[in-house]
């Protein structure tokens, strides 16, 4: 059987096809980017402020630690640089795309769900109060109390955006995938005991965490906003990195479901025909698959896997029906 290599499914053999399987992905990401644009367009909901809410509303209005500009770049386009880095040493397309997908699936996936909360709840900032009167002048209605405001439209309009937290929802739904998707090739469960991988692997959700708490100190949020928000975000990742790749502390935890389908397909293929060539001699002897692991054994012999035994298990039965 020939050998089976990474490097043979790199993006100039197998680049089109990979995204031709998944140009369906394409057009929902698409679609979920403009359903986000809307959401940031329309009127949130104005929920009722009275006067004497206005004591937990009265924060200073401060500008952002972490600009908004900031959050794509460190959620988005820090991972996405990683896992290209990433492709130009494992020169796997299937690993390439599947994460890079992944990774926006969860942002864009978290980033709709926060918007229409956001637009759904309205509550108010903790700064509202200076929102709604800049020059510090309340007013308020004689007979429900309500605030009536003469801010800017706009800076109102923000300020009724709290829940849940944007920025903390989108680092921790970058940021929380990169987390997954290191702790897959690094194997950080391969029951070693390097500390050090657990490090590495809890950087980018500190660096998220960060982020989270720049909300809170910024008085742009509460706390339960920021919590929401990074629950929402995690969860968020954690299910689209399990939609493309095994858990980490699995044997094929470090490569896509993808790359594991397309190599036993090509492996029962070569089976298949090997089985059906005359005068084929050694039969019931043992196929290694040629598999490079990082800072281990380059050689992955059968037993390295479940994946691998399913796979035996189709060259055996082969090998019977000669």
């Amino acid at each position: 059987m020939p050998d089976i290599q990474l490097g043979a499914y790199n993006l100039r053999s197998h680049g089109a096809k990979v995204v031709k399987f998944h140009k369906h992905d394409w057009i929902i990401l698409v679609f979920l980017a403009i359903m986000d644009i809307i959401l940031n367009v329309i009127e949130p909901y104005h929920r009722f402020v009275g006067e004497y809410m206005m004591t937990d509303l009265r924060y200073p209005m401060k500008s952002n630690t972490v600009p908004f500009w900031a959050v794509p770049l460190i959620a988005v386009v820090l991972p996405i640089f990683i896992i290209i880095s990433i492709y130009f040493k494992k020169r796997n397309v299937y690993d390439l795309h599947n994460a890079i997908l992944g990774l926006l699936f969860s942002v864009l996936i978290t980033a709709v769900l926060t918007d229409a909360i956001k637009d759904g709840v309205g509550r108010p900032r903790p700064d509202f109060f200076w929102r709604c009167f800049p020059d510090g002048n309340a007013r308020y209605d004689n007979f429900t109390t309500s605030v009536i405001c003469h801010g800017e439209k706009s800076v109102i309009k923000e300020g009724h955006k709290s829940f849940p937290s944007g920025h903390s929802s989108w680092s921790f739904a970058g940021l929380g995938f990169l987390s997954w998707y290191l702790a897959g090739k690094i194997r950080v469960f391969d029951k070693r005991g390097h500390a050090a991988k657990l490090c590495i692997v809890l950087l980018p959700l500190l660096c998220a965490a960060l982020i989270a708490i720049s909300r809170v100190d910024d008085y742009w949020h509460h706390w339960q906003d920021v919590f929401a928000g990074g629950s929402l975000g995690l969860v968020v990742s954690s299910v689209c990195y399990l939609q493309f790749f095994p858990p980490p502390y699995d044997a094929d935890g470090w490569g896509p479901h993808a790359y594991f389908r397309v190599l036993a397909e090509a492996l029962n293929t070569a089976a298949s025909t090997t089985t059906n060539t005359p005068n084929m001699t050694r039969p019931a002897e043992m196929h290694t698959i040629h598999i490079a692991l990082d800072g281990q054994n380059p050689y992955a012999s059968r037993d390295s896997s479940p994946m691998f035994n399913v796979i035996e298990a189709g060259a055996a039965a082969g090998a019977r029906r000669q």
